[in-house]
């Protein structure tokens, strides 16, 4: 197992690697003046040059990426004309549409990301399993197929429309909730939970249907197994069968993609922090693609993608405790 945990960090870092190559290719070396967009369009021409000269896009191609990765990894000194500004590792660039480092600004956003990306995780692991499962143990009958089109038409529904929805009835028809603003957790916990139950039902209602769907199918692959028929002959009882033996063998997958999407949704939650005027980083990074910050765009594509890869490699390492198997390939 430690061999094959070495492996999977030595295959993330390498990964990261390739992402940092790629982002800098896209965003730096592609036609236009990386200067004008990190600086924006109010920007004068003797800001400009102020900027190309801290960026230090005057010299060599492999030495300007050399610098940007020891900003991601050591930090890196910024010249402000009277004098030099530390930016310590992460370091992003500076964001000259905000006034301050792009790590900065990430993180004072990922509380409200990280806060709409775990609660509905809970939301669709409780809805996604329980249903799956009892989809799987009504196998036939009327219930699963009402489940089978419950999940069905949450996959179909676009995100903004299950938020306009949910919004147009609980808040402004039976007034029941208030419109979605974020309250931070250590200020009132209470307030922080009811004012985000709302977007977490929305992104709970996609995301559920696909757990649903994978649970009743792995969960039906595992009672067809062998050792189960054997349980069963014995005179073990379905409910033990079930709850011991058929969903320790369905969870698997589910633990594993489960990781990714989590990863996947501090980038993914776009539409709905924009729908529900959530501060997070969804929002910031539609914000910077507007008013061309280019450090910004550059600091979020790179948290985004670094959040996926290592999901990804944690998903692998989970996988492998729930199925030593995995190990041995």
């Amino acid at each position: 197992m430690t061999a094959y945990v070495l492996r999977r960090t030595g295959g993330a870092l390498l990964v990261l690697l390739l992402l940092s190559v790629a982002v800098y290719a896209l965003f730096y070396v592609a036609p236009g003046d990386p200067a004008t967009l990190a600086c924006g369009p109010r920007c004068n021409a003797e800001q400009i040059a102020q900027v190309r000269d801290q960026l230090q896009l005057g010299e060599p191609l492999p030495v300007q990426y050399l610098h940007f990765l020891q900003g991601l990894v050591t930090g890196r000194d910024y010249s402000t004309g009277t004098g030099v500004l530390h930016c310590p590792a992460p370091c992003f660039g500076l964001s000259y549409q905000n006034d301050q480092p792009v790590a900065q600004l990430l993180a004072s956003r990922l509380p409200v990301t990280a806060s709409l990306a775990v609660g509905a995780m809970v939301l669709w692991l409780l809805l996604g399993v329980g249903t799956g499962l009892l989809s799987a143990l009504r196998r036939g009958g009327a219930t699963e197929r009402v489940l089978t089109v419950l999940t069905l038409t949450g996959t179909a529904t676009p995100v903004f429309i299950t938020g306009l929805l949910l919004l147009m009835v609980f808040c402004a028809t039976l007034q029941w909730l208030p419109f979605p603003t974020y309250v931070p957790l250590t200020e009132d916990p209470e307030q922080w939970a009811w004012n985000l139950l709302l977007p977490w039902t929305t992104l709970a209602l996609l995301e559920s249907a696909k757990y649903a769907r994978l649970t009743r199918s792995a969960t039906l692959e595992t009672l067809a197994e062998d050792h189960i028929r054997t349980f069963r002959a014995y005179g073990l009882c379905e409910r033990r069968i079930v709850g011991r033996h058929a969903l320790r063998g369905a969870l698997p997958p589910v633990v594993a993609l489960n990781a990714v999407d989590l990863g996947t949704m501090f980038g993914g939650a776009m539409l709905t922090e924009s729908l529900f005027g959530l501060p997070g980083l969804g929002r910031l990074t539609v914000e910077s693609v507007r008013t061309v910050d280019l450090p910004v765009v550059v600091g979020a594509v790179l948290g985004v993608g670094a959040a996926v890869v290592l999901a990804g490699a944690v998903a692998d390492v989970l996988y492998a405790l729930a199925d030593r198997r995995v190990t041995l390939t």
